[in-house]
């Protein structure tokens, strides 16, 4: 009979065999020989390699705890990778946690009111999203856990996109941008969230839902026709169960959902046409300030090319004729009258009539804004207006002096005195009421559509 470590080193020349149990070596005495050590170190090879491993792991386990610790929010809510090389996803529980670096907008004003009432809203959203999320899988609006887990996801993503338009600084010129990407996620966030709420708050809001559809959508649309059929039958149900059965049918809540979300995008391309109308009183106007400057730029650079000036009739007859400009008049005294207008005529000529007509149209156009209702819409069209109205005037005061030096209107081809020519810028720059009072009532027009569907068909009826 051989010895155990006999065998050890017959296995070691033989070839691979199964190795000894742990504690083999020590159940059987071994021999003295030269073999012994050998086979010992053989056995304990094993045991050294584990304890390797395990200190390896852990050393492994550790740097990854120090370097994950730091981490951004937008690192840690991104999908962790799994050891077959998919992906892991965020359970809703902790994708609605926001950590407090995020929340500075409860502390912080920021610098317009759209911009608050997108913070709220989004807070809003979260905290009903969370509470769903403690909520019991069959009282949720859909029962499937990966299926909520995933809406859940969305909202979070959604709600994360508009906190990070209604901060964001930049240009000003993208704030049209920053509103869109805001309403357009909001909506969003809002549908998802209707899918995942249960039946009864569903069927409580329901009231809203439709003043919201009747505001936006037209009465004749057949999806607000369906709307107020469900809102009916909802308001029938609970009226005869005493509130008892709040259950939502499948069908009627995604009918609710559609016709929300395309009630919320009329309401958006609703501001999307406020914007641009906007846009486009802002770019008339900045043209007209161009074209004013330069003119006034040219009276006083070459006062001879644009003259102002008129030769009123003496009277008595014996009173000497003179010219007359707005900074000042000159005796003709036999001289040609292209000479003394040109003795005449000052760089301030036009500035000056411009200035006037600039003073008039503020005076007028402030009058009339009386008649512009206000609206909830961020893009200030009444601000627009009036500065519209600043260099129109301006304009038409000095295309109405030139008009009356040409002879165009009878009677006033010639003024007496210089006050009597800024007399008249005064009218003509107040005029311009005559013509931005088109653009006034087409933007009460453009006012008036927004959230004025309640009795309006499309048919006009």
């Amino acid at each position: 009979m051989s010895s155990p470590s006999d065998d050890g080193a017959g296995s070691e020349s033989e070839g691979p065999q199964e190795e000894p149990a742990p504690g083999a070596d020590s159940a059987a005495p071994a021999e003295p020989g030269p073999a012994a050590p050998a086979a010992r170190a053989k056995a304990a090879a094993p045991a050294r390699t584990a304890q390797s491993a395990t200190a390896a792991a852990r050393a492994r386990t550790a740097k990854t705890a120090k370097t994950a610790a730091p981490a951004s929010t937008a690192e840690a809510a991104a999908p962790a990778e799994t050891g077959d090389g998919g992906t892991s996803q965020r359970t809703s529980e902790g994708r609605a946690d926001t950590p407090l670096h995020d929340r500075g907008h409860l502390t912080e004003l920021t610098t317009r009111a759209w911009r608050e009432e997108a913070l709220s809203r989004a807070d809003e959203i979260e905290t009903l999203s969370k509470w769903i999320c403690d909520l019991e899988p069959e009282e949720r609006g859909i029962c499937n856990a990966a299926a909520d887990e995933h809406l859940a996801n969305a909202i979070a993503d959604h709600v994360h996109a508009v906190r990070t338009a209604a901060r964001s600084g930049g240009p000003l010129m993208r704030n049209g941008a920053r509103l869109g990407r805001v309403a357009a996620h909001l909506h969003a966030a809002e549908a998802d969230l209707l899918r995942r709420a249960p039946s009864a708050f569903v069927s409580g809001e329901v009231p809203s839902l439709e003043a919201h559809v009747r505001r936006h959508l037209p009465v004749d649309d057949p999806r607000r026709v369906r709307m107020e059929a469900i809102a009916r039958k909802i308001t029938d149900r609970i009226g005869t169960n005493k509130g008892g059965n709040a259950e939502l049918d499948p069908e009627d809540r995604e009918t609710i959902i559609a016709v929300v979300r395309a009630a919320s995008s009329a309401a958006e391309r609703e501001q999307q046409r406020i914007r641009s109308f906007r846009t486009i009183v802002a770019v008339a106007t900045v043209v007209l300030a161009v074209i004013a400057t330069l003119v006034a730029l040219l009276g006083a650079l070459q006062p001879r090319l644009l003259p102002l000036c008129f030769q009123p009739q003496p009277s008595p007859p014996d009173q000497p004729a003179v010219v007359v400009c707005p900074t000042g008049q000159t005796e003709i005294r036999g001289r040609d009258i292209d000479d003394v207008i040109g003795q005449t005529v000052g760089a301030w000529d036009i500035p000056l009539i411009e200035i006037v007509g600039v003073v008039a149209a503020g005076v007028t156009g402030a009058v009339a804004l009386r008649r512009l209702r206000g609206s909830s819409t961020p893009f200030g069209v009444p601000v627009a207006l009036i500065a519209l109205k600043l260099p129109t005037g301006a304009l038409t005061a000095l295309l109405g002096l030139l008009l009356m030096r040409g002879g165009f209107v009878p009677g006033l081809s010639a003024l007496d005195t210089t006050p009597q020519i800024i007399a008249w810028a005064v009218v003509f720059g107040g005029s311009q009421q005559l013509f931005t009072g088109l653009v006034d009532r087409q933007a009460q027009n453009v006012l008036d559509a927004v959230g004025g569907k309640t009795y309006t068909a499309t048919g006009g009826g």
